[in-house]
């Protein structure tokens, strides 16, 4: 599936008297009127068709659905901080499988992500002075890119919550090359 550009769909910055969200909210009744004017009155079902979940970072140079060439309605894209396994990723994917009926579930993680900048006890510390609160929750900061998405596949492989029979696979995506390496298990 080749994505073409979007005029509406632009990542430029609204004008200073817009706010970003208004910005979107324009743009979602610009997607909405091109859904009309298809022919495309039914919502897709709940289920993806390629019965695959993804657990992505949420770093705006990872475009999951065009680097994997996703249609709406393919995959689950469940996204945080570092593409990390948190107990929210585990809720998700958990739904996904029983409820909805994935069985693969794709790891992605990237090239320069800023997990690998920050430390979990720096980052609370950081926020402990902006906001006068320690979070207690795990940051999730790794240093070496390909253990932390092994680590991931096998936190996934090892949850009581997942299927055994699940298929889990981690990469990397090159933001500057924009290829996709598979990490394989040590």
């Amino acid at each position: 599936m080749t994505r073409t550009a979007d005029p509406a769909a632009s990542p430029q910055r609204p004008s200073a008297a817009q706010s970003a969200t208004d910005e979107l909210v324009r743009r979602a009744a610009v997607f909405a009127d091109r859904r009309a004017r298809g022919g495309r009155a039914e919502a897709l079902p709940a289920p993806p068709a390629l019965r695959v979940a993804v657990l992505a970072c949420m770093d705006a140079r990872l475009d999951v659905a065009a680097v994997l060439g996703l249609p709406e309605g393919a995959a689950h894209v469940i996204r945080n901080a570092g593409g990390v396994v948190t107990d929210d990723a585990i809720r998700s994917l958990a739904i996904s499988q029983h409820e909805l009926g994935t069985r693969e579930i794709v790891v992605i993680q990237h090239t320069g992500c800023g997990m690998q900048t920050i430390t979990d006890d720096g980052f609370r510390d950081r926020l402990q002075q902006r906001t006068g609160s320690r979070p207690g929750w795990p940051v999730g900061a790794f240093r070496d890119l390909d253990e932390s998405v092994r680590a991931a596949t096998r936190e996934l492989a090892e949850s009581p919550f997942l299927r055994l029979s699940t298929s889990i696979r981690g990469f990397v995506y090159d933001v500057a090359t924009g290829a996709l390496r598979e990490v394989v298990s040590a």
